[in-house]
């Protein structure tokens, strides 16, 4: 245009390729615009869908030859992305309704102003209304604001409208939208409480009635017998004066059965009484090592081998611990008794900690007592009150053991050995200091 103006040419030529030169100019200037903005439109409006949830729409022509079309390919991915995300949730979140509307147990979410937010099919039963009329309503209205608040599972009796009897509650705590929220998951403990009184009573029931029609009918046999030989006696002596020779005999023996009946009976009812009556365990600090060596020299039956671990202080009941490891040392002298080996069989009575992770301070400490017996012929009533194969057993040692190991948080486990004889194993925690 400077050339055009300052040549010296005519206005004529000046002005018609001025006019070329500015429309060639617009035309490149449209179509640069055009290349330039359209591509950024294209991305405001997939980025437009994205914010309104629409992973449907994509950048058509997108290449990898210059900046904006990259971005058009993230953006793409991004929209791939997303689109698979919203699928899983969507799936996940329907998957969770479904089974908060089948489970049994009833679900409330309430938000920080203790607001009912979310009510599954259970909890809908349990207020006796549908979920329209609980939803936006306050924990005081519904009854449920005690359980909002104290120790986060527990057990009460309440009355609701759907439902009478001893519910199971655990509370937890959760993010929403960055709002605090509670979550209520109530059981009904009654039918399932009701179930194991009854398999409790039928379980007992079974047990004593063994033990008792044991020891009732040789006491009926014997008195049957006695009350025979009597009847036989006096007809005797209608004719003769003297007494059969024999008759004072059977009498002793007879009544010396029933008194051992009697008195097997009564050991039997007082083992019971003994294990309806254990105490609450009275924690105090117990050093494991001498613990350990002073019930092992109460065990004189057998040699008893000591494998001493790490020394370490229990929180424990001292009195029922020994008790427990006594209990624990006679029954493996007394299967040693029981095995091939009974002249050199010994006990091994050892501890460890148990395995932790690194910088992890170990969880508890194992006790075994092994025997070199002939093992467990079954596993199944181990653990069943009253029931023994022991001749004069009484079947609670390890019942109450059992007891005593639950008491202090632990566990007890008996298994026989791949080289023979049995082991138990003594589980229990560590303070947490």
């Amino acid at each position: 245009m400077a050339f055009l103006w300052w040549g010296d040419f005519e206005p004529k030529v000046q002005w018609t390729l001025s006019l070329l030169v500015l429309g060639f100019w617009w035309a490149c200037a449209a179509a640069i615009h055009a290349r330039v903005v359209y591509p950024l439109q294209t991305l405001a409006n997939l980025l437009e869908a994205l914010r309104e949830g629409d992973f449907s729409l994509r950048g058509r022509h997108a290449s990898v030859d210059h900046a904006l079309g990259q971005v058009m390919l993230e953006v793409n991915a991004l929209s791939t992305t997303l689109h698979r995300q919203r699928l899983g949730a969507v799936e996940a979140t329907t998957l969770m309704q479904t089974v908060m509307r089948e489970i049994e147990l009833a679900v409330f979410a309430f938000d920080d102003d203790e607001v009912l937010r979310l009510v599954n099919r259970a909890g809908e039963e349990l207020l006796a209304q549908p979920a329209v009329r609980l939803l936006g309503r306050s924990a005081a209205d519904l009854g449920l604001d005690q359980w909002l608040e104290g120790d986060p599972q527990l057990t009460s009796r309440r009355t609701f409208p759907g439902g009478v009897g001893r519910w199971g509650v655990r509370r937890r705590r959760f993010r929403l939208e960055g709002r605090i929220h509670h979550l209520l998951v109530v059981t009904d403990l009654s039918r399932a409480l009701r179930e194991e009184e009854r398999q409790a009573w039928r379980r007992l029931i079974r047990v004593l009635g063994h033990e008792i029609n044991n020891s009732l009918a040789p006491i009926k046999s014997t008195a049957e017998t006695l009350r025979s030989l009597l009847a036989r006696g006096s007809g005797r002596r209608q004719v003769a004066p003297e007494r059969p020779a024999r008759l004072d005999h059977n009498l002793s023996r007879g009544l010396g059965l029933i008194s051992d009946r009697a008195e097997s009976l009564s050991r039997f009812i007082a083992a019971y009484a003994r294990l309806a009556r254990l105490p609450e365990p009275d924690l105090g600090p117990v050093a494991l090592d001498p613990w350990v060596r002073r019930v092992a020299t109460l065990e004189t039956r057998v040699p008893v081998e000591l494998e001493p671990g790490p020394a370490v202080t229990l929180e424990a009941d001292a009195d029922q611990l020994e008790q427990l490891l006594i209990n624990l040392l006679k029954n493996a002298a007394e299967a040693n008794g029981e095995g091939p080996r009974r002249e050199d069989g010994v006990v091994t009575l050892g501890w460890r900690l148990l395995p932790s992770p690194t910088g992890v301070p170990s969880p508890g400490v194992e006790l075994w007592v092994r025997d070199q017996g002939p093992g467990l012929a079954t596993s199944d009533n181990l653990f069943v009150p009253f029931f023994t194969t022991k001749p004069g057993g009484t079947g609670i040692g390890l019942v109450l053991c059992q007891q005593i190991a639950e008491a202090h948080g632990g566990l007890l486990t008996l298994a026989n050995r791949p080289e023979g004889g049995c082991e138990a194993r003594l589980r229990l925690p560590l303070p947490a200091a």
